[in-house]
């Protein structure tokens, strides 16, 4: 399924509307207050990908559930969410008796009734989703139960992320210890190799045919100097897997499945 953070959106301040219109004056202005947030708080879109991403976690009875995850700056951002929210409301719940009765006050303003009531209200929302965020959190930071798979190509920017993203999960505690390298080209050989065959064979081959493979040539040196880097990076703690650059696009069950097979049965590079 795709997740489509402004829809839900929109589908939860609608029911919250529809809550204040049906509900008593205590419970309507708080909708009313909880309404008016989620439509300024940043961050908001990754909120609602995460209550998302967990409603399906906890209602889908897979063996495994895979989450294909946006780029890198996104990706950390969602993860970060249920930790700085957890910071959060327990700074809040901490500075209640200070400034409870301005949330109280707060949440009359929007058709609420006795402002003690209100309080209570809130901050019992409140703790309920904190508690929901620490067994979010629980379940990320089990290696039992969850572990990010990290897929890169072998280009600088793009192994400077990969590398970007191991610290950053490793400071969330979440467990990592795979690495997918996509679109390399040929993968069972080195650029020694294909230089080598190139030079026995450049004199027969027509000038586009020179171009071309002089081209491919340059992209194969970059990719395993890149790729170099990066078995010296993770090769020691990580399991690193190259993924071969195909002449087809990856669509359908059929295709995956045999895609799939390189993942399972990865290229040995000390035989080839």
């Amino acid at each position: 399924m795709e997740i489509d953070a402004n829809d839900d959106m929109e589908k939860m301040q609608q029911q919250m509307v529809e809550s204040a219109n049906a509900s008593s004056d205590e419970e309507s202005g708080i909708s009313a207050l909880m309404a008016e947030l989620t439509s300024s708080i940043p961050g908001i879109d990754e909120a609602m990908s995460f209550s998302e991403l967990m409603k399906q976690v906890q209602s889908l009875d897979y063996d495994v559930v895979v989450f294909d995850t946006a780029p890198t700056g996104h990706t950390l951002r969602l993860l970060s969410f249920p930790t700085i929210l957890e910071k959060a409301l327990g700074k809040l719940m901490e500075l209640k008796d200070r400034f409870g009765g301005l949330i109280g006050q707060a949440s009359a303003m929007f058709g609420g009734g006795n402002p003690g009531q209100m309080q209570d209200m809130m901050l019992g929302r409140l703790e309920e989703t904190r508690a929901v965020i620490n067994k979010v959190n629980d379940a990320f930071q089990n290696p039992d139960l969850t572990t990010f798979v990290c897929v890169c190509i072998p280009e600088f920017l793009s192994i400077f992320e990969t590398e970007r993203l191991v610290q950053e999960l490793s400071k969330f505690g979440i467990d990592s210890h795979n690495i997918v390298v996509n679109q390399v080209l040929f993968p069972e050989k080195d650029a020694e190799e294909l230089g080598e065959w190139l030079d026995e064979n450049k004199a027969s081959l027509p000038k586009e045919a020179r171009e071309i493979c002089s081209k491919m040539m340059a992209r194969k040196k970059m990719q395993d100097k890149y790729i170099g880097q990066c078995f010296d990076l993770y090769g020691d703690d990580f399991n690193v897997t190259l993924m071969p650059l195909l002449d087809y696009e990856v669509r359908g069950v059929d295709k995956l499945k045999l895609f799939s097979e390189n993942l399972i049965d990865p290229i040995d590079l000390e035989q080839s």
